[in-house]
């Protein structure tokens, strides 16, 4: 396979992605989800409302859930072990890099 074809495949592959990505954008999508994380929200204070009227004993943690997910995953994990890997090498090789400018800089004076 010629590399024109597959950078125009990448290209066409990219360019069906970012309609893809906004046509669900002028859709809707994102604020749709939003409002539902409203409406349940809304709900919750209802919960609320009715049980400070009823004279129950209130806890925040009845009303409000879980809202952190865990995106996490195998390749998630692993590339964030492999980023942090190469961060530890960078770092090193550019504090020896700038360690080495520094001396031949202070030699120079």
């Amino acid at each position: 396979m010629k590399a024109s074809k597959i950078f125009r495949n990448v290209m066409i592959f990219l360019f069906v992605v970012f309609i893809a990505l906004f046509i669900s954008q002028a859709n809707g999508y994102y604020e749709y989800q939003e409002y539902k994380k409203v409406a349940l929200t809304k709900e919750q204070i209802k919960e609320f409302e009715s049980d400070v009227k009823a004279g129950k004993k209130i806890d925040l943690k009845d009303y409000v859930g879980n809202t952190k997910k865990d995106y996490g995953n195998t390749v998630s994990n692993v590339g964030l072990s492999v980023s942090k890997k190469i961060e530890k090498y960078f770092k090193k090789a550019m504090d020896l890099s700038f360690g080495a400018l520094a001396q031949v800089v202070n030699e120079e004076k």
